[in-house]
């Protein structure tokens, strides 16, 4: 319904300024004619004509501004006429910087995992991440499974896929199908230049909707966050933050910026509900950066297993006093931290210009390093400061 204009100009044949038997006619100026010879004046005439000559500056204006609202009213009418809304011209295809234009790009690589577990049957998500089937998913999600899986495309069409072989500590596994032609292999992108406020797209099967999109934008990276698997390992995540929508089986997912390009892994969420199977979505998720989860998945893809980063030292579980920062419980003789010259005792401020509170936050910012990797290290030696850098390795194990 088209609300009634309540401007003055709104109904002009109600008008009372107006001769309702008198129609607008837009004319051209008539050109004034020559003035007359002015005869000599009166002793009164100036006050005689100067009333009228107001009254017809005045009659003017207002007669311009009537004929100016009415040709902008009718005639802004008629051209809507013209040029209705919902003429059903659409754009044949999406703009290339539209979301729209992103998930149309993902989707067809991201799968449904449905892997069968004591108890029942686990879902998850997934995307492709080789020509050859290489998915790419967390070990959460085929833990407890056969190593057997079912992997369903955008499309509706099923495909099998095997276990090739997991990093529990890292949350990363890799599956492989065995046979599906015409796969879409993800794009993947380079998480060490994301930052919070970059926009980003999650892909997955929440709660059994399979395509499911949400979007938001980065909170933070590199977000230590720990938490405890059915087999007793304790996961380590140096985290993508955001508060893009993400649920039960949003798990292994790609979390994608504008450009298409897969960021990190969804892998986490935090929740007000006291046990993990009433959480859900209050926009705290949290995603593995895919240069660690690439990392990873193509050891496991080379060899079968994961190598882990280590700094070469145990930590106090608490440090002493009020300051911030990780105690070295012990130093590793010729490992990394020796080797830059830390000592038992040492109070580890930052690493790698990022600031440190607990143990937990060293530890997943050292797992999320790749080995051979130099870091800067900030400690605290009593009450002088110290900076070094420091070469980490993998694990001997």
């Amino acid at each position: 319904m088209r609300e009634t204009s309540a401007h003055w100009w709104s109904d002009a044949l109600n008008d009372p300024w107006r001769d309702p038997t008198t129609s607008a006619v837009l004319t051209p100026p008539r050109v004034a004619p020559a003035p007359m010879p002015e005869p000599p004046p009166g002793p009164d005439r100036g006050r005689s004509w100067l009333p009228a000559v107001l009254v017809g500056v005045v009659s003017a204006l207002v007669a311009g501004m009537l004929g100016g609202a009415l040709g902008v009213r009718f005639g802004g009418a008629a051209q809507q006429e013209q040029s209705p809304i919902g003429s059903g011209l659409h754009a044949s295809a999406p703009a290339p910087d539209s979301l729209a234009a992103v998930v149309q790009m993902v989707l067809p690589s991201v799968v449904t995992i449905r892997i069968t577990v004591d108890g029942g049957t686990a879902l998850g998500s997934g995307f492709i991440v080789s020509p050859e089937g290489h998915v790419i998913t967390n070990d959460h999600v085929v833990s407890g499974g056969s190593g057997k899986a079912t992997v369903i495309f955008e499309d509706g069409d099923t495909a099998q896929a095997e276990l090739v072989g997991t990093d529990p500590e890292s949350d990363v596994a890799v599956l492989k199908i065995l046979q599906h032609p015409g796969l879409t292999v993800a794009r993947l992108g380079n998480s060490d230049t994301v930052v919070a406020g970059d926009q980003v797209v999650a892909i997955g099967s929440p709660l059994a909707l399979p395509g499911t999109v949400t979007a938001g934008i980065v909170s933070a990276v590199d977000r230590p966050i720990a938490t405890g698997s059915v087999r007793g390992e304790t996961r380590y995540y140096a985290a993508i933050q955001t508060d893009a929508a993400v649920n039960h089986g949003n798990s292994g997912g790609p979390l994608v910026d504008v450009a298409g390009q897969v960021i990190g892994i969804n892998a986490v969420i935090k929740s007000m509900a006291d046990d993990e199977h009433s959480a859900g979505n209050i926009g705290l998720a949290f995603a593995i950066p895919i240069n660690h989860a690439q990392r990873v998945a193509s050891e496991i893809i080379a060899t079968g297993r994961a190598k882990r980063t280590v700094i070469g030292a145990e930590l106090e579980e608490v440090s002493r006093g009020s300051i911030s920062g990780v105690r070295l419980r012990d130093v590793i003789s010729s490992g990394p931290a020796a080797a830059a010259g830390l000592r038992q005792g040492d109070l580890v401020i930052s690493f790698n210009h990022r600031p440190l509170s607990e143990p937990n936050d060293l530890i997943a910012l050292v797992r999320k390093t790749a080995p051979g990797e130099v870091v800067s290290v900030t400690y605290k030696r009593g009450s002088t400061s110290h900076d070094v850098d420091v070469t980490l390795v993998a694990d001997a194990d």
